[in-house]
């Protein structure tokens, strides 16, 4: 029988362990003060601490601070090139059979947004559905990695969402190609931050559509977790520093239409907002 004591031990000791690893995450943010030039720092609470030397390289905080709310925060890094995983959690697939490896596909650079600016419905868009997911961040040079080696190149998580329009993906409008189903412009928000220090296999993703719950679950549940999507792709292209990889969405989407708000909160890293517009 657990005791009294146990019982105060254990609510000391778990607030404890809790900030211990809080402590241990790192979230890198990108961003704009006033009329300067992007630049990187380290988001610590409210504020931002500005770094020198590259993201993916050696870096150090240089002394400046910004306070979060007197900065534009950006897209988190700018990536070479983005990969995406579609149909990789069960409850997405439903009864099909599922993928015996990682189904990749590209998205254009120029689909990425940054936290807070809208997502915009083309005019001949009629079924656009958001998909929260949590992204990977590439760290380094990565060539035909095995799974247990993947790790290596993983620089951190962040949150995205991967904005499809299903009839350019499946339905009457269906192309050959996913190029603007899910690739047209700002159809891949991404942010607020790249969180380092995370056990990315065991986090809490939630999307919200005008701050109602429609998609819940565990990264835990993805049926191919990030080490493996970074190896298989590395078999056939090699990831460079900043490649991004959205590593798929759980569960049922969902239309948006102007004037939604659409937010991804994944533990660990923050909520993810971007309001709804026509273009």
């Amino acid at each position: 029988m657990t005791s009294r004591r146990d019982l105060l031990k254990t609510a000391t000791v778990a607030p404890a362990l809790a900030a211990a690893a809080e402590s241990r995450i790192t979230k890198y943010v990108r961003y704009r003060a006033g009329s300067a030039a992007a630049a990187y720092g380290i988001l610590e609470g409210e504020t931002v601490r500005a770094i020198t030397g590259p993201l993916f390289g050696e870096h150090k905080p240089n002394g400046a601070e910004h306070k979060l709310a007197g900065v534009k925060l950006l897209y988190p890094c700018q990536p070479p090139k983005i990969f995406a995983v579609g149909l990789n959690y069960k409850s997405h697939i439903g009864k099909q059979t599922p993928p015996a490896n990682p189904e990749i596909f590209y998205k254009p650079i120029t689909c990425l947004q940054n936290p807070g600016d809208p997502i915009r419905i083309p005019k001949t868009a009629l079924n656009v559905h958001y998909e929260g997911e949590m992204a990977i961040v590439i760290g380094r040079r990565t060539r035909n990695v095995s799974a247990g080696e993947a790790p290596q190149s993983i620089f951190g998580v962040t949150c995205g969402i991967d904005v499809s329009e299903r009839d350019w993906q499946n339905g009457p409008q269906k192309d050959l190609q996913w190029w603007r189903a899910k690739g047209a412009d700002t159809f891949g928000p991404l942010g607020p931050c790249i969180a380092r220090g995370l056990d990315y296999g065991n986090l809490k993703l939630q999307t919200r559509l005008n701050g109602k719950v429609v998609q819940q679950q565990s990264t835990s549940d993805l049926l191919f977790p990030p080490a493996a999507i970074v190896s298989w792709i590395s078999q056939a292209v090699t990831l460079t520093p900043g490649d991004v990889i959205y590593t798929g969405t759980p569960g049922q989407t969902g239309k948006m239409q102007p004037g939604d708000v659409v937010e991804v909160e994944i533990e660990g890293i923050g909520v993810l907002r971007n309001p709804v517009a026509a273009a």
